[in-house]
């Protein structure tokens, strides 16, 4: 398993929805800075006050964390990502499935995929 660290300042948030480059899902945004000089993936997770209250905006932290963690033995590694909930899509949509789905479609399109060939 490989090292993630957690984004938690607002100016590395700041620096990787500035910089980075934008890729959509269905009901989740990500913002990738690719080699980030460092051996480790820096993640990031925020989602607005507007779209839900507390418990469910954990709840779905939860689940993008869970979703990431499963792919993480496939991504390369020296990436800064955020990913974003979608203001447009009803916390309804939020379940394990379509989050992985979405994390597994943006990292593809990202180009940060390790394909194993076993």
């Amino acid at each position: 398993m490989k090292k993630t660290k957690m984004l938690k300042k607002n100016y590395e948030f700041k620096n990787v929805l500035s910089k980075g480059k934008y890729f959509s899902g269905f009901c989740i945004e990500a913002f990738i800075i690719k080699n980030n000089l460092r051996d480790e993936n820096l993640l990031g997770i925020a989602i607005g006050t507007k779209i839900a209250k507390a418990t469910k905006r954990n709840y779905i932290k939860r689940l993008i964390r869970e979703g990431y963690k499963n792919i993480e033995s496939n991504i390369s590694t020296g990436n800064s990502i955020v990913f974003l909930w979608k203001r447009k899509i009803d916390i309804k949509n939020a379940n394990y499935k379509n989050i992985k789905k979405d994390i597994y479609k943006i990292f593809d399109k990202a180009g940060i995929l390790i394909e194993e060939n076993e």
